[in-house]
């Protein structure tokens, strides 16, 4: 990653202009363009390209004209001349795609260009799965400003996309408030059930963020503090969340030996709360559990048929990524990193740790198992120098070079390094991963970082997640596998996660939509990163256009600032916005269906 105190690299004074005249522009319609015969009719031409809408629909031959910030029309050979004319013959255009679930919250604030997301055509970012950046109490805004040089000028989740969009991005933003951060907020970072006035104070803090233009809760359930959260808790925040026109979206309790009753208490707090839910980025882990996909998605499709609204989103790799802690037990990491590496330096504390990784529990989702071991473990990523040797080795090879345990082998890392250290944990069947692609409420999400490959990005080994999630579906799995058609990925990446979390004007090339685009060969696109020699970008994309602004000309980032943060139903900067008495006062998609939100 790069340092936090280096500066974004300067936009060029063109590309500047641009995004400062599409800013200004607000919602022009057709009838704006200038009416002078010797002036452009439009500010940009995409002509002769084989439109993908973003409907599902079959595609057509279409030019696409914008002016300002939106789509004015879609027709076969429009009059007129524009500002600037790109020809796409033989190209896919289509509606930009959204990242369900990205981690780029920090790394834009290093490095607003988000190249690693942007050159496969990725416009809108989504942020919030579990944690978020606000709200902050001054405890926690203290502790973020200590481990990051650029400091914390925001304490809301609304303050922080604003600093953000004021940097200069590329793409848009937009992000959940995090259950575990609103509980931190509250309770602080132990074990600890809110008593009425305190979760009353957590329903509060969701309810302004929520009027601040947050799409929903998030929440990840693996993790401390966010474990220790019971099933009434999460109702009762995402009851407030569905009241502001919001969803509730889950890294499940489990997705490897309990992923059934995960999955109950996932349709549980949809049913129980009124708001829609949807899970993050399904999968069954570790081989004994590959055969629970038909059951898990029987118990989805019949929460749907009963009116329960339960959508879920993916990433096309067989291992996931996270940290060492998903090997221990949460007792030994409750109360944050210090309380944690201060146990593991107790010898009765390590034996009681190594014990409780190698048995068979009920009580808390063990990826040192389900995985099926220390060689299924691949380390990713090291704050310490002296660590980065080890970048690329299983943990199995790093407890053979020395001499530990697998177990002590992670405990020491952990200690060592000071992080929870970066682990990609491969235990998913690629089988189970093409029949999920398939169902018709599945989007997808990087859950990694936009990225660039330079400086000290060079030094970790990201999962390939980062560079490739949707330039590896349109490639691999449409083009090369078959598993999708074109049209049917595209649908998955652009309007139906815009149906299912109620995003206004995006996810469509519709005449009056924001003007996000994306246009690229569907028989050259491709993704280059591997788990083994991560960082290469995608290829492919030619043009991405975000609210009319040229982001990505010829492949490469025009470093125009043309992101803009997308608010939830629930902004109070809506005319209809803020909350309602229930979740039910809204009107929610279809998203099997396409129909849009109301």
């Amino acid at each position: 990653m790069f340092h936090r105190n280096t500066p974004l690299l300067p936009l060029p004074l063109a590309a500047t202009a641009i995004a400062v005249i599409a800013a200004l522009s607000g919602c022009n319609r057709a009838a704006d363009a200038p009416k002078s015969a010797s002036a452009p009719g439009y500010d940009l031409l995409i002509r002769n390209g084989t439109v993908y809408d973003g409907s599902g629909g079959e595609p057509r031959v279409a030019d696409v004209a914008i002016s300002g910030d939106r789509i004015v029309a879609i027709d076969k050979d429009i009059s007129g001349s524009a500002k600037r004319e790109i020809d796409a013959s033989g190209m896919a255009v289509s509606p930009g795609f959204i990242n369900v679930l990205s981690w780029a919250n920090e790394s834009l604030l290093e490095d607003g260009r988000a190249q690693s997301d942007l050159r496969q055509g990725v416009t809108l970012e989504i942020f919030g799965e579990g944690s978020s950046m606000g709200p902050w109490n001054a405890r926690m805004q203290a502790q973020y400003a200590e481990g990051n040089k650029s400091g914390a000028s925001w304490s809301t989740l609304g303050e922080y996309l604003d600093v953000l969009a004021a940097r200069g991005i590329a793409p848009n933003v937009a992000s959940f408030v995090g259950a575990a951060t609103v509980r931190r907020y509250v309770l602080g970072e132990d074990d600890v059930t809110p008593d009425a006035a305190q979760l009353a104070q957590m329903q509060g803090l969701v309810r302004d963020a929520m009027q601040e233009g947050a799409l929903g809760v998030g929440s990840s359930l693996i993790y401390v503090p966010a474990t220790f959260a019971k099933t009434d808790e999460l109702t009762a925040l995402a009851q407030v969340a569905g009241q502001c026109g919001g969803m509730y979206i889950t890294h499940m309790r489990s997705e490897t030996d309990h992923i059934l009753e995960a999955v109950d208490e996932t349709i549980a707090i949809a049913r129980d709360s009124g708001a829609p839910a949807e899970i993050y980025h399904l999968k069954i882990g570790g081989k004994a559990n590959w055969d629970k996909l038909d059951p898990v998605v029987a118990r989805i499709d019949a929460a749907r048929a009963s009116g329960v609204r339960i959508t879920t989103d993916m990433y096309p790799y067989p291992a996931s990524a996270t940290g060492l802690d998903a090997s221990m037990p949460p007792w030994v990491r409750e109360g944050g990193y210090d309380a944690w590496a201060k146990r593991l330096r107790d010898p009765a504390v390590r034996k009681r740790v190594i014990a409780e990784m190698r048995a068979p529990t009920n009580d808390w989702e063990n990826l040192f198992r389900a995985v099926g071991g220390p060689q299924n473990m691949l380390l990713v990523a090291f704050r310490n120098p002296a660590l980065q040797p080890l970048v690329g080795k299983t943990l199995a090879e790093v407890a053979q070079m020395r001499g530990t345990s697998a177990e002590e082998t992670a405990m020491d890392l952990v200690i060592e390094d000071g992080t929870r250290v970066g682990v990609a944990y491969f235990g998913m069947s690629e089988d189970n991963q093409k029949r999920q692609m398939k169902l018709p409420y599945m989007s997808f999400g990087s859950d990694g970082p936009a990225i660039t490959a330079e400086g000290e990005n060079l030094k970790s080994n990201p999962h390939p997640r980062a560079y490739g999630t949707f330039a590896r579906i349109l490639g691999h799995y449409v083009r090369d596998e078959k598993v999708l058609t074109l049209t049917e990925a595209i649908h998955r990446m652009t309007s139906l996660p815009a149906q299912h979390l109620s995003l206004r004007e995006r996810g469509l090339l519709q005449a009056g939509y924001m003007a996000d685009v994306v246009v690229f060969d569907p028989a050259t696109i491709q993704d280059h990163s591997t788990f083994e020699d991560p960082h290469h970008y995608a290829t492919g994309v030619s043009t991405v256009v975000v609210n009319g602004v040229v982001a990505l000309d010829k492949g490469e980032p025009t470093g125009a600032a043309s992101g803009r943060v997308v608010r939830g139903r629930g902004w109070s900067g809506w005319q209809d916005g803020g909350c309602r008495a229930a979740p039910s006062d809204w009107t929610w998609a279809d998203p099997a269906a396409g129909k849009p939100a109301t």
